[in-house]
Parts: C-alpha cells; structure tokens; sequence
C-alpha cells in the first residue's frame, strides 16, 4: 500500500519543517514539499504534527513480583503503549538459572501476542565465570544490553567486582550496561528497623529508600564505568542529586548517560501519605519537589539523554474485576500489602501516559522544546539502544511509524481513557492538550482517533546492532 500524509510538520529530534511524507509498504520513501502520488491513498493533516513512533526503553511486562504479575502482559501494554503513540518498547528478561537462552525463549514466547515492535534487556541478576563466557551470546540473539542493581539484597544485587567486571565484557564486545542505582545495605537496614518498629504504611517504602543512595549509587556506577572505560546507562534517575552526578560525570568524560520517568516530574513521597498511597509505590520511589524540579532542568539543559516509563502495573485492588474488551478480568495487586509496605507490588502504568503528559506539560509550559519532546521520548532511546534510524527518525528508509499528533486536542485523561489493563490511573482527571490522531506501526493505521486497528501478533522482535553514546 502506498500511503501519502500531506501539509503536516514534521518534527524531529533537530528541526521542524513543512513536509509530505510517503509510505510504501513499511517504509518511508520519500519525504518533501508539494509530493504528487498518483493512486496513493492521501491523508491531509493540515494543522497536525508528524512526529516518529515513540520508542520507550523501559517497561515490565507480563513480570512475576512477590505473589502475582504485572497486570499488562505483550498485547494489552502494548496496545496502550500505541494509543499514546509509542511504537516500539523494550522489555527486561529475567535471567532464569538455565541460562540466558532458556531465558530470552520465555520471554519470546510471551510475546508472541505483541502488537507493537519490541526488543529486550537482559538483567544481569547473577554473575561467575560461566555466565561471564556466556554473555557474548547475547548479541547474536539481538540483545545489548545487560541491567545490573546495586540493591534488592540476595535476590538482583551484583556486588561492585561482578559490575566492573561486566562493564568490562560490555565495553570488549560493544555491550551497554544499564543500572539501577539505589544502596541496598541501607535499604536492607532502614526496612528491618521499620517493620521492628510497626511502621507499615506506604510512606516507609519512600523513608527506607532515601535518596541519598540513589544518589552515591549513580556516582559511584559512574566512577565504575570511567574505570572500566566502558559505558553506562542509568535507569529512572529520581533525585536531584541524581542529576547533579550525572552532569559532574559527563563534564569530566564520563560516558554516562540518564534516563528518568514522568512519575518522578509529577509526584512525591506526599502522594504514599494518601488513603490509597500504595497506588504511587515503584522503586526507586517518589522524591520532593526539589527533586521534581531538578529533574525537569536536568531535561530542560540537555544533561539528561531519555525518558522512559518503567511500565510495570498492578491492580489498585484486585479482588475486583475491571472489564478489558469485553471480559472481565482480576489480577491480584496492591491490596497484597495493605498491612505490609514491603508486599506491596512495586510498580505504576505509564506506557501510554509517557507522551500525551509530557507533551502538555513538558512542551506546552516551555520546559521542553517540541525537538527535545522527539529526542527524549523517540529518537534518542533508539540512538542508544541500537535501533536508529530505523526506529525513532522520520527518515527515508526508516520504518513508517509515525503518529499524527493534534496539537489542539483536549482530553480530560484517567482510567476511563486509558488502555492500560488496571484500575486505576496517576494522571486521573488531568486536563491534557495535544493527542495522537493517528499511528502508524511499519505504515499500518493501528490507532485512529478511539479505535484500534492493530492486533495481537502484529508487533515484531527487533535485534539490535550497536548503539551510540550520547
């Protein structure tokens, strides 16, 4: 099929211009002013924005935590992801003791039903010499990237030596580290002493997480990768002082680059004070204002490089059933720990929020520019992980994923609106402006306007080559 989008603008990490754009089949093969196809079907978009499918580099899905999954599996978080204009998402594969292919095939498996484009991370949960010779054959499954933890005690946690040395294999085999940074000592300590002392309520999941650690983790995974002349990739940076690292590390030559999440511009450690504060727990968790601001001028100044959605939701209270496309369906969520801040399910939606939010109060309050907006959420995240200019760039050549984007369109966001397989929403009744009208998987309508048009199974594996440092 041959597509042909007139009189948009076409916004790219870089520029903005008045263009044509012209699809044929899954591509992008032409792009320019005042483009005559003869027999193309022709869509105006007089008035709208052509930005690139979004590409979020962090989600969890279909993922086992403490006593039940994350309630959005490959299709329905992928769906959601669609309606907010992403396209593309890259999910974290559990390393199982058989080994990394054992691994990745069940995630394959669990994909099956994807409906956007997808790639993985490997979390690098354990660590010795047979899985040190092992590491290479992950790039010939398409995977690059390794995330490793310097918390979640005796169950995720690398010591230092085991990071440096995987640092080390990353660098000799054009591999990424990816981290998250956060002191798991003084985590394990501060929530012994908490529950010693009955303090169960969700604020103690912030109180026994403190920012500090977040802080020196990210320096100290920094000072690592300078030692390992290797570089690094900081997951859902947090805290200000996070940001602080993070600029003192790249002025000095570091190759260290952050990513941080909407939950962490919006919401503080105020919002677990709520009634029905376990609905705002993740880790790393919320912060201060300080922090929120700070991290708004870490986008704002370019220090940061993306932002990405740790996409990994529960129910609000799963004992009782929602209705998602025609069936009912229940999945046991936060009300897990209502007596214990520790079985809480640690985790928030996101996928579809990410861009219609940031969008309304990232680029229309002029914190970010509509070229930043594309950077951060589209072209940078495929930069990195090795997927430009196929995904993430309107390019001739690159994969047709493109939304068209109404400026003007006002949406009072929440639940209702939402495609993400849960109860509840952050953003509920929040007054958004500027909304995909359109998006196109590979040139494929898979979003127009509330109607989905994509399906189970139409999503593909990407493998990945090498990326770039940003």
């Amino acid at each position: 099929m041959t597509l042909l989008i007139k009189n948009g603008t076409l916004i790219t990490a870089s520029e903005s211009f008045d263009a044509d754009i012209l699809i044929d089949g899954d591509t992008i093969t032409q792009i320019g002013k005042n483009l005559k196809i003869e027999n193309a079907e022709t869509i105006d978009a007089t008035g709208k924005l052509i930005l690139p499918g979004g590409v979020d580099p962090h989600v969890h899905l279909d993922l086992p935590m403490f006593d039940t999954v994350s309630s959005d599996d490959h299709y329905t978080g992928h769906k959601a992801a669609a309606f907010g204009g992403t396209t593309t998402v890259m999910d974290f594969v559990v390393l199982e003791d058989r080994g990394f292919q054992y691994s990745v095939d069940i995630w394959l498996k669990k994909a099956e039903k994807a409906a956007i484009d997808y790639s993985f991370h490997m979390n690098l949960t354990q660590f010795n010499e047979k899985i040190a010779k092992q590491i290479l054959s992950l790039r010939e499954m398409g995977i690059q990237t390794l995330k490793v933890f310097t918390a979640y005690n005796g169950r995720l946690r690398l010591d230092d030596g085991s990071i440096f040395k995987a640092l080390r294999i990353a660098k000799e085999n054009g591999m990424l580290v990816m981290a998250h940074c956060e002191n798991g000592d003084v985590i394990e300590t501060l929530v012994g002493e908490a529950l010693a002392k009955g303090h169960t309520t969700p604020e103690y999941h912030a109180l026994t997480r403190p920012a500090w650690g977040a802080i020196e983790s990210t320096l100290r995974m920094a000072a690592m990768a300078e030692q390992a002349d290797s570089p690094v990739y900081i997951v859902h940076m947090n805290a200000g002082g996070e940001v602080d690292m993070l600029k003192y590390a790249r002025e000095r030559g570091v190759k260290v680059m952050g990513e941080t999440c909407p939950q962490y511009l919006f919401f503080t450690i105020d919002d677990l004070r709520k009634p029905d504060g376990a609905k705002w727990i993740c880790s790393p968790p919320m912060r201060t204002e300080k922090d929120n601001a700070r991290l708004w001028e870490g986008l704002s100044d370019g220090v940061l490089q993306t932002i990405g959605t740790d996409h990994c939701p529960f129910f609000s209270d799963g004992s009782r059933p929602i209705v998602y496309e025609g069936s009912e369906v229940s999945i046991p969520g936060k009300e897990l720990g209502k007596d214990d801040f520790t079985k809480i399910p640690n985790g928030l939606p996101g996928i579809q929020d990410r861009m219609p939010v940031m969008w309304t109060y990232g680029v229309r309050t002029g914190k970010l520019t509509a070229n930043q907006f594309v950077a951060y959420n589209c072209t940078n995240p495929a930069k990195i992980f090795g997927l430009y200019p196929r995904k993430g760039a309107l390019m001739e050549g690159s994969d047709a994923d493109i939304v068209i984007w109404d400026p003007e369109k006002k949406v009072k966001y929440g639940v209702a609106h939402s495609h993400q397989r849960t109860d509840y929403n952050l953003y509920e009744g929040w007054e958004l402006t500027g909304y995909p009208e359109k998006v196109f998987l590979r040139g494929k309508l898979i979003v127009d306007g509330d109607e989905w048009q994509g399906r189970r199974g139409g999503g593909r594996f990407l493998k990945r080559g090498e990326g770039e440092i940003l």
